[in-house]
């Protein structure tokens, strides 16, 4: 009885390509591609999604790869640059709570109170911002939405084709409507803040201007603190429904139907 494994270089070459596609992916992707989860977890999981989406990526790749060194290097090159670009784009949709979290930092008087923000690779953002993005990524998992995450990278095959030319204008255009809605979703999510910042600012300078002997701004700076925890506190369940529903929405055009 003899085992015929002329197979295992086509195998081996297409499970390489698909994991450099799913791996870059991952490693950008919100939720799943976190700093905060350990690399050698992350590795592990894009290795099984790896060989759990093999069946459905195989059949897209051609034939005799390991016989054409340049092709296959070629396809190398094209599988990373797909999985960075979408893997980019998605990542943007997760700024818009830092952006978001700066704003109302800025107008509640802690513009200058930050921490180390585990979503954005350990750089120094804003406490408002930080404590959103770990609410943000809860929820993600706690309402299942980290499906939609794996959604895309399955139909990442079906509208990146393997072996086609990268589309670059799409994705360019893709980019810049996400930057574009990134800094919408910030400006609505703190909105409420602006409103508040701008009537208590005004109020405080009229005050100035009636008592101007007394240090107004000083005084006041505790109390728009509080009055910024205290609106936080009362809007945080609105403000991460509606960016979840953004979330769902952006990570929507990845997925093919």
């Amino acid at each position: 009885m003899t085992i015929e494994a002329d197979f295992l270089p086509q195998v081996v070459a297409i499970f390489m390509l698909m994991f450099a596609r799913l791996g870059t992916l991952l490693m950008l992707l919100p939720a799943l591609g976190e700093s905060t989860i350990p690399t050698r977890f992350r590795l592990t999981i894009a290795l099984a999604l790896t060989l759990v989406l093999y069946p459905v990526g195989a059949p897209l790749y051609p034939d005799n790869l390991t016989e054409n060194m340049p092709r296959l290097l070629l396809f190398m090159g094209n599988e990373i640059i797909i999985g960075l670009a979408v893997g980019l784009c998605a990542r943007l949709i997760t700024t818009a709570l830092q952006t978001a979290g700066v704003i109302m930092a800025s107008q509640s008087g802690l513009a200058f109170a930050l921490g180390t923000d585990v979503s954005n690779f350990g750089q120094q953002g804003a406490l408002f911002g930080n404590y959103m993005s770990i609410v943000g990524i809860t929820l993600v998992f706690v309402t299942d939405t980290h499906y939609l995450v794996i959604a895309a990278l399955h139909d990442s095959f079906t509208l990146f084709p393997p072996g086609q030319i990268v589309p670059v204008g799409d994705f360019a255009q893709i980019a810049t409507e996400t930057v574009a809605n990134v800094f919408s979703v910030a400006t609505r999510m703190s909105a409420p803040f602006i409103v508040v910042g701008i009537v208590f600012y005004f109020g405080l300078g009229l005050l100035n201007k009636l008592m101007p002997q007394m240090q107004i701004f000083f005084i006041a700076m505790p109390v728009n603190i509080v009055l910024g925890f205290l609106l936080l506190m009362l809007l945080i369940g609105t403000l991460m429904t509606f960016y979840l529903d953004h979330f769902q929405q952006s990570l929507g055009r990845f997925i093919a139907g």
